[in-house]
């Protein structure tokens, strides 16, 4: 068995990267609700007293621009500039354009093309990610240091600690032992660093045992707690400026923390403020939801996928799979399953996630605290989809017959 030491991190609904891709998904959900064939390519960027909005959106909706901006940074905290940001008095700039006509001809037939002919909104490479290391088959790192920035809010907002800023980022980092098949387990956290904003008022030690009682205690299984756990809570001493106060902001740049915080592979492309004709969203959801159906299948224990899209053309370029050896059986039997199974042409991979469907918040969801692994209704790419080899579902059985074969 091979150990090793792996670490994910995340960041808060409060730092300033995330607050952009907040402000650009909540655009997103604007237009789609009034006009599911919008077409958005939103990017927001922030700094001190500003937050502007810029891109290309061509829409019939009726969108107020800047009271999205100032509702989204109020709900995620920024009320005054003592916190970072003040949603009702900060510079709100806009700068919105159609979407390049030559762009629409090649993708969509500006609105002309059925659903399996509309092409990719892009070039680009996508990957999709799943483990059974956790309930949500995602990595275990990525899901604790994801888990602890969402407990940071939730005990910032409940009033519970009461020092809190909505500016914060963690990191975790995980023993795992390895297999000879590839297969991972994961024995124990082996450091958990949290950085905070705060008020001026508390003291580091206070800060320290809020934040092992408030927020990992209930977020970390004592399982992989020992005494040899390392801590680190707000080690730089102080962090009072935070927001756009202390960094500058701009959509896309957290793609390791939207996705599956450091494992599998990235092929660079962001999420936020795209409409789902972009691959980079919607190709990265479809590969999600098929990596993890083969490890929910009992295919294999571990799972990658990646697909890779030419502007314009409906049909993939190319589908891979990897297993790390921990396929039941040969990688190049389940790609044909996968084949089989999922749609990868852009059309229709919107129609079977439902991702014209914006309003509710749907995509400002997943614009803070990860796009995979939620137990959300909305996150239609999690659900697990059966999977049928030559019209016949997938089951132990068929595989255990595979093997024999």
């Amino acid at each position: 068995m091979l150990s090793f030491l792996f670490t994910s991190e995340s960041v808060n609904e409060g730092h300033p990267d995330k607050l952009c891709d907040q402000v650009s998904d909540a655009i997103l959900d604007a237009c789609l609700e009034q006009d599911p064939d919008s077409k958005v390519a939103c990017e927001t960027c922030t700094k001190t007293g500003m937050v502007m909005v810029f891109g290309e959106i061509t829409t019939k909706a009726k969108v107020d621009y800047e009271k999205i901006v100032r509702e989204t940074c109020r709900g995620i905290g920024f009320t005054s500039e003592d916190v970072g940001l003040n949603c009702d008095t900060c510079k709100v700039l806009v700068n919105i354009e159609e979407q390049s006509p030559d762009i629409g001809q090649g993708v969509h037939g500006m609105g002309t093309k059925r659903p399996e002919e509309i092409g990719a909104g892009d070039q680009g490479i996508m990957f999709g990610y799943a483990t059974d290391e956790t309930p949500e088959m995602m990595p275990l790192t990525h899901v604790l240091a994801t888990k602890i920035g969402a407990k940071l809010t939730e005990v910032r907002k409940s009033g519970k600690v009461k020092w809190l800023r909505p500016d914060g980022k963690t990191q975790v980092t995980v023993e795992y032992t390895k297999d000879k098949n590839g297969a991972l387990e994961p024995v124990r956290v082996h450091t958990i660093l949290i950085s905070t904003q705060h008020d001026e008022s508390v003291s580091n030690d206070q800060i320290a045992a809020d934040l092992r009682e408030h927020v990992i205690m209930p977020v970390v299984p004592a399982k992989y707690l020992d005494a040899d756990t390392i801590f680190h809570l707000n080690p730089s001493g102080r962090f009072v400026i935070g927001g756009p106060h202390g960094d500058a902001g701009l959509t896309g740049r957290k793609i390791i923390i939207d996705t599956y915080g450091g494992w599998g592979a990235h092929g660079g492309g962001a999420f936020s403020g795209k409409d789902p004709t972009k691959v980079d969203r919607s190709g990265a959801y479809i590969v999600r939801q098929a990596a993890k159906s083969v490890v929910a299948a009992g295919l294999a224990r571990r799972c990658l996928v990646q697909v890779s899209y030419a502007i314009g053309v409906a049909e993939p370029l190319s589908v891979f799979v990897d297993t790390y050896g921990t396929g039941k059986i040969a990688d190049g039997e389940i790609l044909e399953i996968i084949k089989e199974n999922f749609d990868f042409r852009p059309g229709m991979i919107i129609q079977a996630l439902d991702l014209k469907r914006g309003g509710n918040m749907r995509f400002q969801k997943t614009a803070a605290y990860g796009h995979f692994g939620r137990d959300d209704k909305d996150f239609t790419w999690e659900t697990v989809k059966p999977l049928k080899k030559n019209g016949q579902l997938v089951n132990e059985e068929m595989i255990e017959n595979c093997l024999a074969a």
